[in-house]
């Protein structure tokens, strides 16, 4: 669970209105900081990771649910840990697959106006102000991602993941898409792209798109596993409060040697 405090932080307002007295600036620096600190410190031991995508609306009842959690399930049994943002939706069911099979499940949830709940299916989560940072640290601890079908904030995770790995700020992590009918429209554009020169043909290859959870996983053992390996994680520290043993009844998977 999320046992870090969460700093006070600006509103929306208060830091589009422009120039504010240093001090307050300085606040706002110090608060980021302390929530990069608190991220660090949460997710320091959860070991190599794949990140689900996807969005929060669909039910337990939908195709994309049910699809989500087996991908959660296959995912933990390569022995990652499956982390989501954390909330209901696409989210849950792959957190809840992972939790079928005895896997290791972390979230990062977001402050949002209308609150979004962590989902019942967590061994521990985190919950960040700033999408941004959010996002920092699910890249950070990820071998591969898989994006199920969803909205604006998964468009956003997605492609600041290929923007990522396109110009190397991280390295050439797998990125499985799932559902190639609620995709063909990206497709489109992508190919689109390359026609005009915007992107280069090879970026399109930075995607697999797929129907079939077999191949998804294949592709994840390929470009994840065998491609960077696994190492033991760090060791724990009780001077900073660190937990000497994993959490009883999961597995603790290797951290990942991610440079």
């Amino acid at each position: 669970m999320d046992r870090f405090a969460k700093p006070d932080t600006p509103r929306p307002e208060e830091l589009l209105a422009g120039p504010r007295p240093r001090l307050a600036e300085l606040r706002s620096v110090l608060q980021i900081l302390g929530e990069f600190i608190r991220g660090f410190r949460a997710l320091h031991f959860v070991g190599p990771c794949v990140c689900v995508f996807g969005s929060a609306r669909f039910k337990e009842d939908h195709p994309y649910y049910g699809v989500a959690r087996e991908v959660g399930r296959r995912i933990a049994q390569l022995g990652f840990t499956v982390m989501t943002g954390g909330g209901p939706g696409i989210m849950e069911a792959a957190n809840r697959g992972a939790r079928d099979v005895g896997g290791p499940s972390i979230g990062c949830n977001i402050e949002l106006p209308m609150e979004q709940k962590p989902n019942p299916y967590l061994d521990r989560w985190i919950t960040f102000h700033h999408f941004y940072m959010r996002k920092v640290m699910m890249v950070k601890y990820s071998y591969a991602f898989v994006v199920m079908p969803g909205g604006l904030g998964t468009l956003d995770e997605l492609f600041e993941s290929l923007t990522l790995i396109q110009t190397k700020k991280i390295l050439s992590f797998p990125v499985v898409v799932m559902e190639r009918a609620f995709w063909e429209p990206m497709k489109e554009m992508l190919e689109k792209m390359v026609a005009e020169r915007t992107i280069a043909p090879e970026d399109l290859h930075l995607i697999l798109l797929t129907d079939s959870i077999d191949e998804a996983i294949r592709h994840i053992e390929k470009h994840a596993i065998e491609a960077f390996g696994l190492r033991k994680p760090p060791s724990r520290s009780r001077i900073l409060g660190e937990p000497a043993h994993p959490k009883p009844g999961h597995r603790h998977p290797a951290a990942a040697a991610r440079r």
